[in-house]
């Protein structure tokens, strides 16, 4: 077992850090564009982000996860301070290191509960490279983070089966010049184009 797998929230601290910059980056005009999700807009991608978070927390307390609805609202201007709400909400539960080997049961099964931090570690990095690419900043987390995110998701989540009863599509070629998070995400089934990167026309 690597480090990151023996206590993955590190990775996931830094994840949510990644996150908040981008949250913070969000102009006003944007909230209604188009994302790589094609059931979410910018403002919903928002929501469904800080629910992941949410959500995590109520798995770690041992609740039902449809307590918390898939996207959460806010006002437009305060999304930031709602993302670093429902972080501090998840260290308050998650900081207990005995939940790492605790069962949690989620809606896809029953696990340590370090397996539903990588499960939100991975769905924080994907859709922030969702909401990066479709808001125009930088799509690239922290070259380790990701590498070390996608190192993970390639034995959780094989190439095959996709589709069904394994929510995501089917993993998609990098181009040459794709960075790290990029890679996780076609892994993850995200299609590069036809979302354009930072700087381009």
């Amino acid at each position: 077992m690597t480090t990151a797998q023996h206590d993955p929230r590190p990775l996931f601290r830094s994840a949510l850090e990644w996150a908040g910059d981008l949250f913070a980056g969000v102009r006003p005009e944007q909230m209604t564009d188009p994302t790589p999700c094609p059931e979410f807009d910018v403002r919903t991608l928002l929501g469904h982000l800080a629910s992941t978070v949410d959500r995590g927390r109520v798995i770690g307390m041992g609740g039902d996860v449809h307590s918390v609805p898939e996207v959460l609202s806010s006002p437009d201007d305060a999304w930031p301070g709602t993302l670093d709400a429902v972080t501090t909400r998840y260290w308050e539960v998650w900081d207990d290191d005995a939940l790492l080997d605790r069962p949690v049961t989620a809606p896809w099964g029953t696990f340590p509960g370090r397996a539903a931090v990588l499960v939100s570690l991975n769905e924080v990095l994907v859709h922030g490279w969702d909401l990066a690419v479709s808001t125009r900043q930088d799509p690239e987390a922290d070259p380790a983070l990701a590498r070390a995110a996608h190192e993970i998701m390639e034995r959780a989540l094989p190439a095959s089966p996709r589709g069904g009863e394994v929510p995501f599509g089917p993993v998609v070629d990098s181009t040459p010049d794709a960075g790290p998070t990029e890679r996780l995400a076609n892994w993850c089934g995200r299609v590069t184009a036809p979302w354009m990167r930072p700087g381009d026309a």
